[in-house]
Order: C-alpha cells, then sequence, then structure tokens
C-alpha cells in the first residue's frame, strides 16, 4: 500500500513539473517567437526565406520544450529519440527528391542567382519567374503558360538569366547580294539604328560583314537596349530595315536555280 501510495505520489510531482516546465517554455518559445519575426522582418532576406525560417526555428523550439519537459518528468526520452530517428531515415529515403528540391530551394534562396520576375532560360522554356518555392520554382512563359520546374533541376542545369544585368544585346543577321556596294549597306543600317529611340548609344552599335554565302553577303548587327525592350528592337529592327533597303535599293537575295538548256 505504501509503494502504491509512493508511486501516485511521484507521478502527480513528474506530472508538476512536466506541467509547469510546458507551461513556462510555451510561454518563453512565443516571447521569443515574437522577438525573432521582428529581427527578421527587419532584415533583407527574402520573404519566402523569412517565412521558412521562422517555420523552422518555432518547430525547434517548441521540440526542445516537450524534450526537456518529459526529461524533467523523469520519461526515459531515448527510446523515443532512437524512434524518431528510425522514423526520420526511413522518410529520408522514402523522400529522397523531395529532399533534393528542398535542399535545392534553400540554395536558390540564399544564393539568389535569380529572383521573382527575372526572365530567365531553362531546360527549353523561357519567360518570368512568377515565384520561387521550397520545392519548385513557378515560371510564366511568353505566350501564357505557367511551368513549374522542380527546384532539383534549376540547380543542376544551366540557367540562362537574361535580367541580371539590366541590357542585352540584339544580335541580327542580313543578306545583301554581291553586287550591292558595302559601304553603302552599312551606311543605311546605322541610319536605321539612328533612328531607333530604344536603342542605347553605349554600347556602340556595330555593323559588320561576317560571312560570304552562296547567294550573296551577311552582315551581322549588333546593338544595345534595355532588356525589357529586346523583341520590341528584335523585330523593330527587322522591318525597318527591310524597308530602308528597298528604299535605298539595295538586294536581299534569295536562293535560286539557273537551267540551261542544250539544243540537241
Amino acid at each position: 500500500m505504501e509503494n502504491f501510495q509512493q508511486s501516485i505520489k511521484e507521478f502527480a510531482l513528474n506530472f508538476l513539473n512536466f506541467a509547469v516546465v510546458l507551461v513556462i517554455g510555451v510561454v518563453a518559445v512565443k516571447l521569443l517567437l515574437m522577438l525573432i519575426k521582428r529581427v527578421l522582418g527587419k532584415t533583407s532576406l527574402d520573404r519566402t526565406v523569412k517565412s521558412f525560417l521562422f517555420s523552422v526555428v518555432r518547430v525547434l523550439l517548441y521540440a526542445v520544450v516537450v524534450v526537456t519537459a518529459l526529461g524533467t518528468a523523469r520519461v526515459d526520452i531515448s527510446s523515443l529519440l532512437t524512434a524518431l530517428g528510425a522514423a526520420a531515415l526511413t522518410a529520408s529515403l522514402a523522400l529522397q527528391d523531395t529532399l533534393k528540391n528542398f535542399v535545392s530551394g534553400m540554395i536558390i534562396l540564399f544564393n539568389k542567382p535569380f529572383t521573382s520576375g527575372d526572365w530567365i532560360q531553362v531546360d527549353g522554356c523561357e519567360g518570368k519567374i512568377d515565384c520561387i518555392r521550397i520545392f519548385y520554382t513557378q515560371l510564366h512563359t511568353f505566350d501564357n503558360r505557367v511551368v513549374q520546374i522542380p527546384n532539383s533541376k534549376m540547380t543542376s542545369t544551366n540557367v540562362t538569366n537574361c535580367s541580371s544585368a539590366g541590357t542585352r544585346r540584339v544580335d541580327l543577321k542580313f543578306s545583301v547580294s554581291y553586287e550591292d556596294n558595302l559601304t553603302q549597306v552599312k551606311s543605311v543600317i546605322y541610319g536605321v539604328i539612328a533612328k531607333n529611340a530604344l536603342i542605347l548609344a553605349e554600347p556602340e552599335p556595330k555593323v559588320y560583314v561576317s560571312k560570304h554565302l552562296d547567294s550573296g553577303v551577311e552582315i551581322t548587327v549588333f546593338v544595345w537596349t534595355m532588356q525589357e525592350n529586346y523583341f520590341a528592337v528584335q523585330f523593330r529592327m527587322e522591318e525597318d530595315v527591310k524597308n530602308a533597303f528597298d528604299e535605298n535599293g539595295v538586294t536581299i537575295p534569295y536562293p535560286h536555280v539557273e537551267i540551261v538548256g542544250k539544243n540537241a
């Protein structure tokens, strides 16, 4: 009987210790989380990174409180920790791809090779980044499709960021006849460039004779513009140069076959 009463007293004392430590720990964690939230709010980290870090810290702090409370109540937590470790190992093996995407997401969020709003080219897709999540990056293509790319692919393949520099070079190629005066041709193209307000003066536009083709001479043109004006400059130059060639008598060659007949 005495042993039973002693066991009841010990259980009550352990439960009281557990409850007191748990309550104090929860209150302390809430106060600490408020402070951490304020600190994170003053940093320049991405909103997604802030939210993720806050969630991880919250889970860890509450886990520490629970383990500490169980230890105070003299509960043997070694077997519990062993079971949790085994479960974590099994889950990690089953979720390898998910974990890869998670780690890759952390790399992207902290290293920032690209951010929301950037224009990128990756894995045959091209468009602007809508958002960067923990497991995937969402891309909005120029023909209004939404593509979700796993973050592990974003860190394991070549990604071209077309927005990072602010400006971009537009490469154009035109063909003219061998009979045309190349000095005149280059002058006509420079005239077209001078009339386009979207083309930057620096870096300086360049017009080169780049190749001798079967039916004509290839002219390569390099002009620079702001990233957001890339397509406007490209398409406008194609049209304006064609019109300028027509006005100045410059011939655009096309493949043709000459058939010579032999009289019997």
